[in-house]
């Protein structure tokens, strides 16, 4: 496989598809910025990524956790980094797109960071702490109508889309419960197994290993099918509550300004990466749905951005969410 993708590299190259100028590139290790702390879906993603496209490019790719304000403080580390393509945003539909309409933030979302390209989506998973009284999608919505505003359930930033899609569980179930924002899904899973907390409703591949352990109940996937790795789950829509659908997806940005050739290469490891069959079936595994081929270019995902900035973000305004 590794001979593989090597040839197809170079193939890419003879065809133009990766420019003269970024052949050289990179001559040193690459930082990719993952706005949450260690221990999230957005950081797991990461750092296995992060391995692969060491094998094509011949560097290492570090891993820096930079957390806090729904992910904003570490997309604006990234905005502010040398564009020279050494500094990786990588993110989520909450990092990238949501927090342009809870925050005022320093610099415009959609126009300084480059996009490289949408690597996948996932559901979000509805899961409760072990000693939870129900042990099914109905059983939970009724408890939390008996227990109004008793119930607390973690998210992972104000905004984020746990937190929205929490919003939306709410108005679905006409149910009653307090927001307990943290600083990323690592900290907020650390309390859900203390039961400090009630449940949560986040992206499904954070859960995978709680889930295999028994250390949580889970209820119900917010997308439109089951998941193959886990077939015993049912969605939302099977377990009670008709319609309910949510989903995040990942994405790898740059600086603006950064060469149209590093970023040429840049989407082009990334496809690599993502067509080897090992990372197809360790993503299946955890649940995220890699991105088709043909909606693996720039463009997509800078489209991707605007119309779900169009989306979401007056959704935002009219829910009156206030960034902490």
């Amino acid at each position: 496989m590794r001979r593989f993708l090597g040839a197809l590299v170079a193939s890419l190259a003879a065809l133009g598809c990766i420019p003269a100028a970024a052949q050289d590139y990179p001559t040193r290790p690459i930082t990719m910025i993952v706005p949450f702390p260690a221990g999230g879906a957005t950081d797991t993603v990461a750092r296995f990524l992060g391995e692969r496209m060491r094998a094509i490019l011949g560097q290492p790719v570090i891993v820096e956790n930079v957390a806090g304000a729904a992910g904003s403080i570490g997309v604006g580390r990234a905005v502010r980094s040398p564009a020279d393509g050494y500094a990786l945003s990588i993110g989520t539909s909450t990092t990238h797109m949501l927090i342009g309409g809870l925050y005022n933030l320093p610099f415009d979302l959609l126009k300084e960071l480059e996009p490289i390209i949408e690597i996948g989506s996932e559901p979000l998973l509805i899961v409760g702490k072990k000693s939870l009284p129900a042990d099914d999608l109905k059983g939970l919505i009724a408890w939390l109508k008996a227990n109004p505003d008793k119930a607390s359930v973690g998210i992972a930033g104000v905004g984020a889309t746990g937190h929205l899609a929490g919003i939306s569980f709410q108005k679905a179930t006409v149910a009653k419960f307090q927001f307990v924002p943290y600083r990323g899904n690592g900290p907020a899973m650390q309390d859900l197994l203390a039961e400090q907390i009630d449940f949560m409703i986040e992206p499904a591949s954070n859960f995978k290993g709680l889930v295999a352990a028994g250390s949580v109940k889970p209820f119900a996937i917010t997308g439109h099918t089951r998941l193959a790795s886990s077939p015993d789950i049912p969605t939302a829509d099977e377990a009670g509550l008709p319609g309910f659908f949510a989903s995040l997806w990942y994405g790898l940005w740059v600086p603006k300004g950064t060469s149209k050739d590093v970023i040429a290469k840049l989407n082009a490891t990334m496809t690599q990466v993502l067509f080897d069959p090992q990372v197809r079936q360790r993503f299946a595994e955890l649940g995220i749905e890699i991105t088709p081929i043909d909606q693996q270019s720039p463009e997509a995902l800078r489209d991707l951005q605007k119309a779900e900035s169009q989306r979401w973000w007056p959704i935002i305004k009219a829910a009156n969410i206030k960034a902490e």
